[in-house]
């Protein structure tokens, strides 16, 4: 089934950056997004705002916070700043501890939307789970970048786990993928994962460095099917605001979004100001 149960962050935050999301790429329950995230745009940010929102939103979500590969630091901090459960293996353990987190969370996870929970996965981040099962993979072949041809198959069964079910649960999937890194590696990961969600959100370096919030391209960030999610003239509203968007560049769209909620206190507002 197609996510149809919105997720309106901005019931849950003041925040610019979740007003952003409901407008360009919301979430519903069952959403599997991708967070397409350069180096230094602000991800961990993001995934902390919008862990805070969805609880705001809706308190009984069940939450889990997946960090791989972390440094220990980061995992202090977000353990103090999320309200998710968050399981995590930091960088100085073993490869062997991140593949069985991930596969315990998930099998965890699964049981729980199957009993009808609606459960919420923040994976950080889809690459470093790919680059785990790289050294556990035991294909024929090697790709380009030193990728096993069968490294992707378990983190693709991860991601592909997100659903709304028929009969009532659902499991949430928004998770990072790194671009930009200069590593062949990780630019093949991305590519093996584009268009395999059903929501993406491209975080914007440029914009981070020159302080503008939220860091994010307007034009390539999206959700499929957005009009199960949106009442009518919800949808016509961002219809319109796409078009207004859309002649801009990258940076001046952003600002330009920006510059239009500070304007209007609210997403329906804003919506209804554009002719």
């Amino acid at each position: 089934m197609d996510p149809h149960e919105w997720i309106q962050l901005e019931k849950g935050s003041t925040d610019p950056s979740m007003r952003a999301l409901d407008l360009l790429a919301p979430i519903g329950k069952g959403t599997r997004g991708l967070i397409v995230a350069p180096p230094k745009a602000g991800k961990t940010t993001f995934l902390k705002q919008i862990s805070n929102a969805v609880h705001a939103v809706d308190p009984k979500i069940r939450q889990y916070c997946l960090l791989i590969d972390e440094r220990p630091e980061e995992v202090t901090d977000f353990k103090r700043s999320v309200p998710a459960e968050v399981w995590a293996s930091s960088s100085d353990q073993s490869y062997d501890k991140h593949k069985r987190l991930a596969d315990d969370l998930m099998r965890v996870a699964v049981e729980k939307a199957a009993a009808g929970e609606d459960v919420f996965i923040l994976l950080d981040s889809l690459t470093r789970l790919a680059r785990v099962h790289n050294q556990f993979a035991t294909g024929a072949r090697t790709m380009s970048g030193g990728l096993d041809s069968r490294a992707m198959e378990i983190p693709r069964r991860f991601f592909g786990a997100a659903r709304k079910l028929e009969e009532g649960g659902s499991m949430t999937i928004l998770a990072t993928i790194l671009v930009d890194t200069g590593s062949k590696m990780d630019e093949i990961i991305f590519q093996e994962f584009k268009g395999t969600g059903n929501m993406e959100l491209v975080l914007y370096r440029q914009a981070a460095d020159m302080r503008i919030f939220p860091a994010l391209k307007v034009r390539d960030s999206g959700t499929r099917k957005e009009e199960k999610l949106f009442t009518p003239e919800y949808l016509e509203g961002v219809y319109k605001l796409r078009r207004a968007l859309a002649p801009l560049g990258d940076l001046e769209s952003i600002k330009a979004l920006t510059e239009l909620m500070r304007t209007y206190k609210n997403n329906t507002a804003l919506l209804a100001s554009l002719k």
